[in-house]
């Protein structure tokens, strides 16, 4: 491999230069030509195919049923909307012409689709019977709102989920939150890998219009939260912009219960970022489109042998795995070894005349890099068990990392401090949007969530005013 082909800086010397080398370079991802966009090339979108068909299964087991909605929103639409529910005014693409003629309304290109989906609601619901209404519709969508994209961390056209509930009653639609944050907690734990912070929104970052939000947060390696997955319950304050309504039992009219969720492509950077190394991506098992690459070393005089025992052991392995074998010799086993590192695949196998001797396979685990041997017969087995001990490894090390950049602290004086050398802080906060406001000021930082597994110790007093505390909120700096 080239030297400019490789990672060229430290992960812990330039994350920012090191994390948009190991996506580029690794050939997951590439600028679109429109700032703020990614192509995802086959490695990459693989990834996002292994999350979308995981979600998505859970999501049907659960009862939730796929839909989709234009892609373009009449203006007076997302006006209705805006009238209706304070604060929220997203900043759109807009379509204004088609071909040379200029269209009497303007269209919005969606950056979410509340108001294209639920005047559709209110058509179709008409009672009590009606409901629920579980859906959900995996799109994209486009918000041109920021001035400095990342690619996946912070684009202006993204990959998601977009769930949508309307009930009959509120019970109905607490009781989802648990179950929808409960299929993404098993997606960032059993698929990606990667341990998050579990908790509430304060008031003044839930979503514009919602009663209450809920979030995963996570920290990168340059000491800023990135949020994951969310869940809002929206009340029936969508419903009264949107005469959502049905008659109840009793023949009354009543509004409906929403709630929205939501999972995106931002997940994909936040994993890649967490996992990978000086040496390039590190990707979990069920997430890579290879799970083991074989290289076979060779000279002219073993190149037949070695060929034949490598394919196969493809051939073998194909049964259980999925499995490349770099045939290419136009590169040295030396190149393989970099590139395949770089791509962050989970095993490499080198197989030579010595391998074939011996029945053996040598294996590269791409966590640890540890080599060792296993036997031919027993392959399938064995690299079961190695994969299954990546994704213990890459989730230990996640949860090591979290757990140790979260520091909790009663001192004001020392919380902008801490949030400077790549932490979180964790405080204990009365609840007042005035006091949550001098935080923020103070650590130039901002609330991340409300942790469910804490609660306020007794006696506890809130780190700003001193007052009474109410709550554990964890603040540092964001995308």
């Amino acid at each position: 491999m080239a030297e400019d082909e490789g990672i060229t800086v430290k992960k812990s010397e330039n994350f920012s230069e090191w994390y948009v080398q190991a996506i580029i370079k690794s050939e997951f991802f590439d600028y679109g030509d429109i700032s703020g966009t990614t192509i995802f090339r086959p490695d990459g979108y693989f990834i996002w195919e292994r999350i979308h068909d995981y979600v998505d299964y859970l999501f049907k087991e659960a009862g939730v049923t796929n839909t989709y909605f234009p892609l373009l929103i009449p203006k007076k639409f997302l006006e209705k909307e805006k009238e209706h529910i304070e604060g929220f005014s997203p900043e759109v693409a807009w379509v204004t012409r088609a071909g040379q003629s200029k269209l009497e309304e303007e269209l919005a290109i969606r950056p979410t689709s509340e108001t294209i989906m639920y005047p559709a609601f209110s058509r179709w619901i008409r009672s009590w019977r009606d409901l629920p209404y579980r859906y959900n519709q995996w799109n994209n969508v486009i918000r041109w709102e920021f001035k400095h994209p990342t690619p996946l961390l912070r684009n202006r056209e993204f990959l998601w989920n977009e769930g949508h509930s309307v009930f009959a009653d509120e019970e109905s639609a607490n009781i989802e939150k648990d179950q929808i944050l409960g299929i993404y907690e098993k997606t960032i734990t059993d698929l990606l890998c990667l341990k998050g912070i579990k908790g509430r929104k304060t008031e003044s970052e839930k979503f514009a219009g919602g009663m209450a939000s809920f979030s995963f947060e996570f920290l990168l390696p340059d000491g800023k939260t990135v949020q994951g997955p969310d869940f809002h319950h929206d009340g029936i304050n969508f419903a009264k912009a949107f005469d959502i309504t049905f008659l109840n039992k009793e023949g009354q009219k009543e509004y409906a219960f929403q709630n929205t969720y939501a999972i995106s492509t931002r997940m994909i950077g936040v994993l890649l970022a967490v996992h990978g190394d000086d040496k390039g991506l590190v990707v979990p098992p069920e997430l890579s489109r290879y799970e083991v690459v074989i290289i076979p070393i060779f000279n002219e005089k073993t190149r037949a042998e070695v060929m034949a025992y490598a394919s196969k052991i493809q051939k073998d392995l194909k049964t259980n795995f999925r499995v490349f074998l770099d045939e290419r010799v136009e590169y040295t086993p030396g190149w393989k070894f970099n590139h395949w590192e770089l791509k962050g695949i989970p095993i490499r196998i080198e197989v030579g005349a010595r391998e074939v001797k011996n029945s053996q396979l040598t294996f590269v685990r791409r966590d640890t890099m540890e080599k060792g041997t296993i036997s031919a017969e027993n392959a399938l087995k064995e690299l079961e068990i190695l994969l299954a001990k990546i994704k213990e490894t890459l989730l230990k090390r996640s949860s090591e990392f979290l757990d140790s950049h979260i520091i909790k602290s009663n001192d004001i004086s020392k919380i902008k401090d801490i949030i400077a050398m790549g932490n979180i802080v964790q405080v204990n906060w009365c609840g007042s949007v005035t006091c949550e406001d001098k935080i923020k000021e103070v650590s130039g930082g901002k609330s991340t969530n409300m942790p469910f597994d804490l609660e306020v110790e007794q006696n506890s007093t809130c780190i700003y005013c001193g007052n009474k505390a109410k709550f554990v909120v964890n603040f540092g700096r964001s995308y």
